[in-house]
């Protein structure tokens, strides 16, 4: 169990690190997953960086509750 949510911790921070620099720099388009959240969630449409920071975030936590869970 904490391989795997090191994993989608990992995943789910890379594509929300890659969302944000997608926004800022016009790179990554490949990254479709953090870009169609952000186009199809009709409230996310003008916060599209906003959200790939809380992804990234999201993702950061998750690994480190994995972390913290192979501590105990």
């Amino acid at each position: 169990m904490k391989k795997f949510l090191e994993f989608v911790g990992g995943v789910v921070l890379v594509g929300g690190l890659a969302g944000v620099l997608r926004e800022l720099t016009g790179w990554f388009p490949f990254m479709g997953f953090t870009r169609a959240l952000t186009e199809n969630v009709s409230f996310l449409e003008d916060r599209a960086l906003f959200a790939n920071i809380v992804i990234a975030v999201i993702g950061f936590v998750i690994v480190m509750i994995a972390d913290t869970s192979r501590r105990t």
